[in-house]
């Protein structure tokens, strides 16, 4: 079986200089490898064409069989890793708490400890027959963001 310490540290020095990084790694008992990647600039096919080759170079298939796919993630994907709400700051994102609720707002800023959401909210102003929306920010520590995926609005 392929030792996925040992190909997340190939795959990882593959990307080093590149605008990519490693979002996902996963090695089935049956060897079958998926890689996922990202940048903070659109995919590129060429980008998994060569990591794949760089792989299929550095493990060879006659000693340990695999099968290996190579993607980026996509606009529908889960955010996985710090960099990739780098990538989302200033965008809507929908998040689901450990504690059960989803949350929809504007991805203000990020930290190592978690992030800040921005989010409408009705409120009732004291003498007021209506309510307003206000924007309220509440910060999210990335230990209770359960799934946070990009807020694709049509």
């Amino acid at each position: 079986m392929i030792d996925k310490n040992e190909l997340q540290t190939f795959i990882e020095g593959q990307l080093k200089d590149t605008e990519y990084f490693l979002t996902d790694l996963k090695v089935s008992p049956t060897n079958e490898i998926t890689v996922e990647i990202d940048s903070l600039t659109p995919g590129d096919i060429e980008e998994c064409v060569k990591l794949t080759r760089a792989i299929e170079g550095a493990f060879d298939r006659d000693v340990e069989d695999y099968e290996l796919e190579v993607g980026t993630a996509g606009l529908t994907s889960p955010l996985k890793v710090r960099r990739q709400y780098d990538k989302y700051i200033g965008r809507d994102l929908e998040v689901l708490t450990s504690d059960g609720r989803k949350l929809h707002g504007m991805l203000r800023s990020v930290s190592d400890e978690g992030i800040v959401l921005a989010m409408q909210q009705k409120v009732r102003k004291e003498g007021s027959k209506k309510p307003v929306i206000e924007t309220i920010e509440e910060k999210l520590p990335f230990s209770i963001i359960k799934r946070a995926v990009y807020d694709l609005k049509f």
